[in-house]
């Protein structure tokens, strides 16, 4: 008893939403909040936070094994070039969230993604002009839930420009979840040992 009472006060304080499920805490410990700069990675994360809506991201977490291999490994090449053979055919994989609006949106994201790559050279660049490219951080930081936004001015220009420019499945919640997974904005609480 007093061994499992030891091993339990030596974990770390983290952020009130992250239960005690082992994909929950890796996330945050590991993922959640730190800068991504690689296309591929910002591409994944994307499609995963537009399958996230009206959804737990726990859900979205058990299934990302699935996502990535439904998703050619997160190639926006290959995805901007699914079919309705290939739409059908994630449709009845039990393995991701059969969506056909989602499923269907992350082929028109993924063209509109290889547009922005085009224009802008990589999306990383593209998308991290909306924070000065560098992470928003609050000051002070947030100290619970409640103070932890779930939308900005930052994430209301980011939706409307993705939206302009053919995204769909962005809306301003969508955008600063992606943000937060990202590291575009880090909201780890006072009390978290991530936020030291």
């Amino acid at each position: 008893m007093n061994i499992s009472v030891r091993a339990k006060s030596s974990e770390p304080n983290r952020c009130p939403w992250v239960t005690q499920d082992p994909l929950y805490i890796h996330y945050h410990d590991f993922e959640w909040g730190i800068p991504i700069f690689e296309d591929k990675k910002l591409f994944e994360m994307l499609i995963l936070e537009s399958f996230q809506a009206g959804l737990s991201w726990l859900t979205i977490l058990r299934k990302r094994g699935n996502f990535t291999q439904a998703f050619e490994d997160w190639n926006p090449e290959r995805v901007a070039r699914f079919n309705s053979m290939d739409i059908k055919r994630l449709m009845s994989d039990a393995g991701i969230v059969r969506n056909i609006l989602k499923i269907k949106a992350s082929v028109q994201n993924a063209n509109a993604f290889l547009s922005i790559q085009e224009n802008f050279g990589s999306f990383s660049h593209y998308i991290w002009r909306f924070t000065g490219g560098k992470p928003v951080i609050q000051k002070p930081r947030p100290v619970s839930l409640a103070t932890i936004p779930v939308r900005t001015e930052i994430s209301d220009d980011m939706s409307r420009d993705l939206k302009q420019r053919g995204f769909t499945f962005v809306g301003t919640k969508i955008c600063y979840a992606f943000m937060q997974a990202c590291g575009l904005a880090d909201d780890h609480v006072q009390s978290c040992f991530r936020a030291q």
